[in-house]
């Protein structure tokens, strides 16, 4: 079998088309890669918003039980010392 030799025209086109497939392949490979990259991105966003949504209702559950009457009257009475007014300490004023 005789080979023939191939000129530079050849040489250069062989050349070009072996890095035009290398880039190609390259650009794909890195696109598949980033849209993996940015799943796994999704997922862990999804994860933390459904921390914060149950961190949320935690401190709403607090807020309610802290801001209830009367635990409020409680503290009111037992740590502060107040006590229910009497008539003689109410002022009315006319209008």
């Amino acid at each position: 079998m005789v080979r023939r030799k191939l000129n530079r025209k050849e040489i250069a086109l062989w050349v070009l088309a072996s890095l035009m497939t290398i880039v190609t392949l390259t650009f794909y490979l890195w696109h598949i890669t980033e849209n993996v990259r940015l799943g796994y991105d999704i997922g862990r966003g999804e994860v933390r918003k459904q921390e914060l949504r149950d961190e949320i209702k935690r401190l709403e559950t607090h807020k309610a039980a802290f801001s209830s009457l009367e635990r409020v009257e409680r503290i009111a009475r037992e740590e502060l010392g107040m006590t229910e007014t009497r008539e003689d300490q109410i002022i009315y004023k006319d209008r």
